[in-house]
């Protein structure tokens, strides 16, 4: 029972603290004028100051509160190495045992593991959520089953208790973990660039560890390369990338008996592979209105350096003239086919004769360059079928046509095979047409194909466009030259840009547009896989091995032609290899080392920031769980062997009664009976 007295003014305030201000004027004037009733004058205004203000007396019938523990115990992945599982469940048995024992006191449980996207350990997140479920007024105390390692401390919530930290792990505890410090996104093909990384070794070390250690280092789940380096000290590591496109590189040091994990010996760095810059070799025979189609689109990408020669004497015009004298300056045939031809990415001959500028020695020169792994693509037009053709020189042997030396004039749409509605190249391009269709191209050159895929045909289902592997190389003929009427948007027009660009892209071998290829990406723990081919029948399942080195096969749904995909959920973080037949790929999902692993010894240092200004103690469970005591708020909670808790003595009203605290008549009567008094007082003066 709680009792309490309460003003409840009979006026508004302003109207009773003027009323109060008026009293006490007038008792100062009858003070200062020396009447003899003025202390009569003040209480009876007093009374009636008193009987306006209507005290009543409120009595509580309350109901005692239990104070509230809160225990937060970590269930994050670092918590589950070595026996920190079983400490973790014993310090919260004994807790729950200690809470039990104290007068009026209850525990409030709650669990967490590790945060989403790779979070990691989100103690104060868990914290701040159990507090606000609860009355503050109730809660003595929180504890927290942790191993310290906690990466959301910035929002840690302010408590009306003291915050503990029962600390699991052992002093003993050691690890090892492979860290890189530096890695860039992107990477120049051809060129050598540095990672840094660092290997430390952490803890209890033992005295028999050596101080270097063997790296290796793989990329795309190839065979991989050992070094011997330190241990504790920054290392820097040349490496040069295989291709382009995105490679994935794998380090890793072996685990050791004793450390508490080797998830964190391993780290996946992806370096997307780019070009410098694209050397293209353009040689057009002739002048013609196709010719800037090539020049503009090499010359609208930034990263192309282009070398173009235009031959500009027509084939008809007898002069005389030599044909080392026909230009400004010199053909530098023997500077371009010879010397530096190793050097260009890509070369198109576009409606180019063999006039006796090129000797054939520089043409078998171009041969063994494709061989090698260069390209070469053949724009033709008339001259194709003719006798000064390329078709005509060592160029034959790599070429996947051979010229009827037709020429079919006449409108005609181009359109996709079978084959090039799935060739990369062509893939989706109908899908770009405008309405009614492509536009007409009127020329094509009739050839015979020998080699490779027909990806787009012309009239009567002939050959338009061949595409063809040749050893480390790649050829393709383009048997019209009448593509820039694409360009001028001639009856609607058709995507020229889009198909010459991936056809040059194709030549220069980007991984995006390869025929035969297995590709993934992952967004959060799902995989996105997409198989493409140029084959008619199913590719069959994907077989997928985990980090853990178990396998299982996904079967593939077919999207469109010639591509089949999959969505997969992994079952974990890591790095996964997928393979389909003679294709590989590797794909990392999270980070192989999640952000539970980088720091793995329970340290007491994270939580002090937050533990220090609640006075509370930090006690590693490894030396004894401790007593709990109840501490006076604002003393210090924690000691020896010991934490504190503030009792909170919180409680609710469960009856509420109000009644007068004198009757108002009583307090007027009074009144009245000072005002008597002075003026008794008063009167006998006069009197007198």
């Amino acid at each position: 029972m709680s009792r309490s007295v309460l003003f409840d003014p009979l006026l508004p305030l302003p109207l009773f603290w003027g009323l109060m201000a008026l009293a006490v004027l007038l008792v100062g004037l009858a003070a200062l004028r020396g009447l003899r009733g003025w202390p009569f004058r003040a209480l009876a205004a007093l009374a009636l100051l008193a009987a306006l203000a209507n005290p009543v007396l409120q009595e509580e019938d309350r109901k005692p509160l239990s104070d509230i523990v809160i225990a937060v115990v970590d269930d994050s992945a670092s918590q589950r190495l070595s026996d920190r599982p079983a400490q973790t469940e014993e310090a919260l048995a004994r807790l729950t045992a200690a809470v039990a024992a104290l007068d009026n006191t209850e525990l409030r449980v709650t669990r967490f593991a590790d945060g989403a996207d790779d979070a990691g350990t989100l103690a104060m997140t868990a914290l701040a959520e159990a507090v606000a479920a609860e009355p503050q007024a109730r809660i003595a105390g929180a504890v927290l089953i942790s191993d310290g390692q906690v990466h959301d401390l910035a929002l840690a919530p302010s408590l009306p208790a003291p915050l503990h930290v029962l600390l699991t792990g052992r002093q003993t505890d050691w690890d090892r973990r492979l860290i890189v410090t530096d890695a860039p996104a992107f990477a120049i093909l051809g060129e050598e660039f540095t990672l840094k990384l660092r290997i430390d070794d952490q803890g209890a070390l033992p005295t028999d560890l050596g101080a270097s250690v063997d790296l290796t280092l793989s990329v795309d789940a190839e065979e991989p390369v050992t070094f011997t380096v330190p241990t504790n000290t920054d290392l820097e590591l040349p490496v040069t990338l295989p291709h382009a496109g995105q490679n994935v590189l794998q380090f890793s040091v072996a685990g050791v008996a004793g450390e508490l994990t080797d998830r964190n010996n391993a780290a996946v760095v992806q370096i997307n592979g780019v070009r410098d810059r694209l050397r293209v070799l353009l040689v057009s025979g002739e002048p013609h209105t196709g010719e800037r189609v090539w020049r503009n689109l090499l010359k609208s990408d930034p990263s192309v350096d282009l070398v173009h020669f235009t031959i500009l004497r027509p084939p008809e015009k007898q002069d005389g003239v030599p044909v080392e004298e026909l230009s400004l300056i010199a053909f530098p045939t023997r500077e371009l086919f010879v010397e530096k031809i190793t050097e260009f990415d890509l070369i198109i001959f576009d409606r180019y004769r063999m006039r006796g500028i090129l000797p054939m020695e520089y043409i078998d020169n171009v041969v063994r360059y494709v061989r090698g792994g260069g390209t070469v693509l053949v724009a033709a037009g008339p001259e194709f079928g003719a006798v000064d053709s390329l078709w005509r020189s060592p160029l034959a042997e790599i070429l996947p046509v051979e010229p009827t030396s037709r020429v079919i004039e006449g409108g005609f749409r181009p359109a996709l095979t079978e084959i090039g509605r799935r060739h990369p190249v062509t893939e989706g391009l109908e899908a770009l047409a405008p309405e009614g269709g492509w536009g007409r191209w009127f020329r094509l050159i009739d050839v015979r194909p020998i080699a490779g895929q027909v990806v787009m045909s012309g009239p009567q289902d002939k050959p338009l466009l061949v595409l063809d592997r040749v050893e480390q190389g790649r050829v393709a003929v383009l048997a019209s030259d009448q593509a820039w009427l694409w360009g001028r948007g001639f009856e609607g027009g058709g995507p020229q840009l889009e198909l010459l660009r991936r056809l040059a892209h194709w030549m220069l071998k980007e991984p995006e547009l390869e025929e035969e290829a297995l590709m993934a990406a992952a967004n959060g723990d799902v995989m996105t896989i997409t198989r493409r081919t140029l084959q008619a029948e199913p590719p069959g399942d994907v077989t997928i091995t985990a980090p853990d080195g178990t396998a299982q096969p996904v079967p593939m749904v077919q999207q469109s032609p010639g591509r089949w995909t999959v969505e997969w959920k992994a079952p974990g973080v890591g790095l996964y290899r997928l393979e389909q037949g003679d294709l590989v790929r590797v794909v990392a999902v999270g980070p192989p080392a999640p952000r539970e692993f980088v720091e793995t010894l329970a340290s007491a240092l994270p939580m002090t920031p937050a533990v220090a200004p609640m006075q509370g103690g930090i006690l590693r469970l490894e030396d004894g769980f401790p007593t709990l005591r109840e501490v006076r708020p604002g003393r210090p909670a924690a000691g020896r062997g010991w934490l504190g808790l503030t009792p909170r003595g919180a409680s609710v009203t469960e009856d509420l009664q109000v009644s007068p605290l004198m009757p108002g008549w009583v307090l007027l009567l009074v009144a009245a009976g000072f005002a008597l008094g002075a003026w008794l007082a008063e009167g006998r003066r006069r009197s007198a």
